[in-house]
């Protein structure tokens, strides 16, 4: 995200500065226009589709189950209104925390332009995922998955699903796709849109994966966040083997039926376990990446210092440099070529050495999923 410079100047109406300085504004006007349809009886029902969820069954209540009537959902095409809908209350809440908490943040701690823009989408997606962790845990309790595990698995196809785990799926969903236009409206660097594509497109492959195959999977200091992110990938991997390698491949009805919902074939289960092994693998490749880029940046920092710290002390005059002094100080003080050639050979063998395992490693574990499907 670029750095928004406000102007005195009013640009002309519908040009590319005024949409993206008054974007907000516009998306809540047509976000009020679906509001104000749910008043007047000829626009309520089609403003209906766009604001509440659709297809919802009543369950009537037995004296076995439960003495309250219960309210399921599944999805359906009309549920794209609504995750327009929620697609344009996500870009209002995302002005807001913009303009509100992080430029005030901006303003305070000065940051460059790249550093900057680093916060901005940083900022962004900690809120995001702050909330999602609340609301998925509260699901997760509320619904007993983390008591009974099995549930996951048993009865599928779970084609009906309560009120707060569809609007969930909607919700996220809806967040996936704002950032879209917010590449746009928040003036994205070319060389950062496609990195943001890629991770933006696997998050909406997998929950749009999850929710029409009618099956759910759920800093304090850096490294903190890099020993969560390590056991987020190794739980993900863990609950994907257990739900499709083991629980939904010894289910009794394995035939594919679209009427039903029903997708528990083994050439869905191997495509579906196949993509979330890639997209972790992919996920770890690209971590342990980072961390190597760190972690040559720390190491070469002394060594720079160190150099700037000799060249300084070895300054000469010109007479001095003439006599051939400087050329002691220099071979002195600095590494030779050939010590640096040596030097990066080996943060390369190294580097080759980490990523070879990791290959080796996702190999490994392929087979043994495709052991346990077969």
């Amino acid at each position: 995200m670029a750095i928004r410079k406000k102007s005195n100047k009013n640009p002309p109406v519908l040009s590319h500065e005024f949409i993206v300085q008054n974007h907000a504004d516009i998306v809540s006007c047509v976000a009020m226009i679906f509001l104000l349809g749910l008043m007047f009886e000829i626009t309520a029902k089609a403003a209906v589709i766009f604001v509440t969820l659709q297809y919802n069954v009543t369950i009537p209540a037995t004296e076995e189950q439960s003495a309250e009537t219960i309210s399921l959902y599944h999805y359906g095409i009309k549920d794209l209104a609504t995750i327009f809908f929620y697609m344009l209350v996500a870009i209002i809440i995302h002005a807001i925390i913009q303009e509100y908490v992080l430029d005030k943040i901006n303003r305070k701690m000065h940051f460059s332009k790249t550093k900057h823009s680093k916060f901005n989408e940083s900022g962004q997606l900690s809120a995001f995922y702050l909330f999602s962790c609340v609301w998925g845990t509260s699901i997760l309790v509320s619904e007993n998955y983390i008591s009974d595990p099995t549930s996951l698995w048993r009865d599928y196809p779970h084609t009906l699903v309560p009120f707060q785990m569809k609007f969930f799926y909607i919700s996220q969903l809806a967040y996936w796709f704002h950032a879209f236009p917010e590449l746009y409206f928040q003036k994205t660097k070319k060389e950062d849109i496609f990195r943001q594509i890629v991770y933006i497109g696997l998050y909406l492959f997998h929950i749009a994966g999850a929710y029409l195959l009618n099956d759910e999977r759920y800093q304090k200091g850096f490294s903190l966040w890099a020993v969560l992110f390590v056991l987020g990938r190794l739980l993900t991997l863990i609950l994907s083997v257990l739900t499709f390698g083991f629980g939904l491949a010894r289910a009794e009805d394995q035939q594919l039926n679209f009427s039903t919902g029903n997708f528990n074939i083994l050439a869905v289960r191997i495509s579906v376990l196949a993509s979330i092994c890639m997209a972790q693998a992919f996920m770890m490749w690209k971590f342990i990446n980072f961390q190597l880029r760190r972690w040559r940046e720390h190491s070469s920092q002394p060594q720079s210092v160190k150099k700037k710290f000799v060249t300084a002390k070895g300054k000469t005059s010109r007479k001095e440099r003439e006599n051939g002094i400087n050329g002691t100080v220099t071979s002195n003080g600095a590494d030779s070529p050939r010590s640096r050639k040596e030097k990066s050979s080996n943060e390369l063998r190294t580097e080759f050495s980490l990523q070879k395992k990791l290959l080796n490693q996702t190999f490994k574990l392929t087979q043994m999923l495709d052991c346990l499907l077969i």
